[in-house]
């Protein structure tokens, strides 16, 4: 059986040598199995693709993509998918070695029972930051609650993808896309496999806050319109009191002859309602982006050379 490890990086020189190392620890336990390395290079600046070529010489089994610029991971693991075009199963692997590859063994044995995809879940994060934990779980609670297909929680892109998952997968055309949805979108028999989450061999992760903000409200409307109906609710919801309200405000005047209120509560209603206003433009405005950038049709990445491809 050929299987391929799909791995991409960026700028991660550091931990080459560490994944090289435990990942042919690992492989060398499956003699039944023909493996192959397709590294994504995602326009590292560092010596992350000197170390590539270097290995790439010594070991026919790799290949490598190397991308024109920084495209980001999502476009690095299509890149990588469309490579992998002559083998079985693909097996998505971090670079960093906090999903380790001591999963493949797992992965193999639940793609022999008949699953499509196997995917890694992190049943213990205790090595992660607590707002990492706490963030992440926020993530998935929110993502559930508004996607029509909720996620499995607590997964990363660490998984195994059988070939007609990776047709499928491929056969989606959007250029912004959020993998891990794609991944649970396509169906077919699924199944987890639980592990430990591990640290960060060496480096630095190249992943900021901002940027997994950013990351998520993607992947959230990516996967789900709910927000903007969300939205749509709320401005009657609003309309509806403010109705109500001013029926009361009269009726008040009418009985009583109480004096209308003055400055500061009008201010308050007009910041409150200038602020409701302003956020769903800016929900509309996330979708209306998504919009902009598929009208282009631009490629989704441009690779800049490949090796033993």
């Amino acid at each position: 059986m050929k299987t391929a490890l799909l791995i991409p990086v960026y700028n991660e020189a550091e931990t080459l040598p560490f994944l090289w190392e435990e990942t042919q620890a690992v492989l060398c336990g499956l003699p039944e199995h023909t493996f192959e390395y397709i590294f994504v290079n995602d326009g590292s600046t560092d010596s992350t693709l000197l170390q590539l070529k270097s290995l790439a010489q010594e070991h026919k089994n790799v290949k490598i993509i190397s991308l024109s610029r920084n495209f980001g991971k999502e476009a690095a693991l299509s890149a990588g998918l469309a490579e992998a075009a002559g083998a079985e199963a693909v097996i998505v692997l971090d670079a960093d070695l906090q999903d380790p590859p001591e999963l493949i063994p797992a992965f193999l044995q639940k793609y022999q029972e008949g699953f499509d995809i196997v995917y890694g879940v992190r049943a213990d994060r205790t090595k992660d930051s607590w707002l990492k934990r706490l963030t992440a779980r926020g993530f998935y609670k929110c993502y559930n609650a508004l996607a029509s297909r909720p996620l499995p929680e607590n997964t990363g892109d660490c998984r195994l993808l059988s070939r007609r998952a990776v047709q499928a997968v491929l056969s989606l055309p959007e250029r912004e896309r959020f993998m891990k949805g794609l991944f649970n979108w396509v169906g077919f028999r699924a199944a987890g496999v639980p592990f430990s989450r591990q640290k960060r061999r060496a480096g630095k992760s190249k992943w900021t806050y901002w940027q997994l903000w950013n990351f998520a409200l993607e992947g959230l409307t990516a996967s789900s319109t709910l927000p903007l109906r969300l939205w749509t609710y709320c401005g009657f919801a609003v309309s509806g009191f403010a109705f109500v309200y001013a029926l009361w405000v009269a009726a008040k005047k009418i009985l009583y002859g109480n004096p209308v209120s003055g400055y500061a509560s009008l201010m308050v209603a007009v910041l409150f309602f200038s602020g409701v206003q302003l956020i769903s433009l800016g929900v509309i405005g996330e979708y209306l982006s998504r919009v902009f950038t598929e009208v282009k049709q631009r490629p989704l990445y441009i690779i800049d050379e490949k090796i033993n491809c």
